[in-house]
């Protein structure tokens, strides 16, 4: 399952893409970002305000963080 989230963030990476994170107590944060820099547990987004945001791939597995089309 992690495998395929990998493939998929992958084939992302260096595309700009629109995220949801849902974070604690209902709060959901939408931005626009591309994704820079890909690690064995954890990749990076450099969001459009230049801000480095960084997700675990279980992020994406819980649904907390989304890639929009």
């Amino acid at each position: 399952m992690i495998d395929s989230i990998k493939k998929v963030v992958k084939q992302n990476q260096g595309v700009k893409c629109s995220f949801r994170f849902h974070g604690p107590r209902n709060q959901v944060d939408e931005f626009y970002g591309v994704i820079v820099d890909l690690y064995p547990a954890i990749f990076t987004i450099e969001t459009d305000n230049k801000k480095i945001k960084t997700f675990s791939y279980s992020d994406i597995l819980t649904r907390s963080l989304e890639i929009l089309p």
